[in-house]
């Protein structure tokens, strides 16, 4: 069997979901038989990428804040033009020690333009490369929408000027493209949806809790938090609570937390086993980002959504409201949470259905690898020889 090598970038700046479900796909690259090169340019996260990747640790970078208008280090310093040089060289540097087949850019062009210092320089010298490989980006379903002009303009420009592919990490059946792309159908590379990118199916659920409410890896859940432990304070009613707070809450805050929790409310920063214990919950609270979204639905569990919308963000939100429409989520807009009016909120969901049955593909990973392959293999007889080099597992970059 011929080995293929992937060269995958990716950047997370304020949570982690961008990078759990890139490392999502890459495990599913190796378990298909690709030789897979991580690159990572955000805050370290114990068991990202995951075994069986080779990783490159770029000099971190983050948001400066959840509106995403700066760049800082980890001290929370401004980047500066150095800074930015020396990431540039490391990629560049990282991508020809690779030699790749296939190279995955995460997001960009139709995200992640802070990154373009580094990223237009790549690809570049991907189109300066022979044998050429083969250029995807990796993108969730439902996008960031744009308001600055000529924004969308642009990413179709360089879509269409580099990238051989546009992978959609979604089931058509929920969202296409074009709902929070306008300009999807000028797009000439080939887009081709992978289904949602879900963990496997997990055991049952060690412990079960009434109401189990996560913050996920961000930063921007605090009023989640406060509203949560108010709620059930002032419960009455003998549930059993679990507040997941996320690795990113500052150590001060979570220690207060915990040392005033609640009888009956059990508080962790992060949990390996979240996916397990949402199969055991009566209700998950949670906000709407695309992993924890597919957590859900993997677990068929009951679902409060409150949907992440500062900074002008609209992804969260029109996820959450689509879910809704389908019975398979609760929302409380983020405008309206209140410890009275989440309590509201979690007591109407419990009494209300259970979830609508659903049928959608949550095996993305998987069809990413299988369509990587079978991409690589119409493209490169496409493009002809000297492109489309495959390796043999004999090669010695192994």
């Amino acid at each position: 069997m011929k080995r293929l090598h992937a060269f995958f970038y990716v950047q997370h700046l304020l949570g982690i979901g961008h990078l759990a479900r890139a490392s999502r796909i890459a495990a599913a690259l190796v378990d298909d038989g690709f030789d897979v090169t991580v690159v990572t340019g955000g805050a370290p996260i114990a068991g990202f990428p995951g075994l069986g990747v080779k990783s490159v640790t770029l000099p971190p970078v983050t948001s400066g804040d959840e509106g995403f208008s700066g760049l800082v280090d980890l001290q929370g310093k401004p980047i500066d033009d150095d800074f930015k040089k020396w990431r540039s060289e490391m990629l560049l540097q990282a991508f020809r020690d690779c030699r790749p087949d296939i190279v995955i850019v995460e997001a960009f062009p139709f995200g992640r333009r802070q990154m373009r210092f580094e990223l237009l320089p790549l690809i570049e010298a991907i189109d300066a490369t022979s044998p050429r490989p083969l250029l995807a980006t990796s993108v969730r379903d439902i996008l960031q929408e744009r308001v600055k002009p000529g924004r969308n303009e642009e990413t179709v420009d360089l879509i269409n000027r580099h990238f051989d592919l546009v992978m959609v990490h979604g089931d058509p059946a929920f969202a296409t493209i074009d709902k929070t792309f306008p300009l999807a159908g000028a797009i000439r590379a080939e887009v081709t949806y992978t289904g949602l990118v879900a963990a496997p199916p997990t055991p049952a659920a060690s412990e079960r809790f009434d109401v189990l409410v996560s913050v996920g890896g961000g930063a921007a859940g605090k009023s989640l938090v406060s509203s949560t432990i108010a709620a059930a304070r002032n419960a009455n009613n003998g549930w059993k609570w679990c507040l997941i707070t996320g690795p990113n809450l500052p150590k001060d805050e979570f220690d207060a937390i915990a040392r005033d929790a609640t009888p009956g409310l059990s508080i962790f920063r992060f949990r390996e086993d979240f996916a397990s214990l949402l199969t055991g919950a009566r209700l998950s609270v949670s906000q709407a980002g695309y992993n924890t979204v597919c957590d859900v639905l993997r677990a068929g569990c009951r679902s409060l959504l409150v949907p992440f919308a500062a900074g002008g963000e609209t992804e969260q939100t029109v996820r959450a409201l689509m879910l809704e429409e389908l019975g398979l989520a609760t929302v409380l807009m983020e405008k309206d949470l209140t410890p009275e009016g989440l309590a509201q909120a979690i007591e109407q969901a419990l009494v209300g259905p259970t979830p609508s049955a659903h049928r959608l593909d949550l095996e993305g990973a998987r069809h990413s690898a299988q369509i990587l392959r079978e991409r690589y293999r119409t493209w490169s007889l496409k493009v002809g020889p000297g492109f489309g080099k495959v390796h043999d597992q004999t090669d010695d970059r192994s």
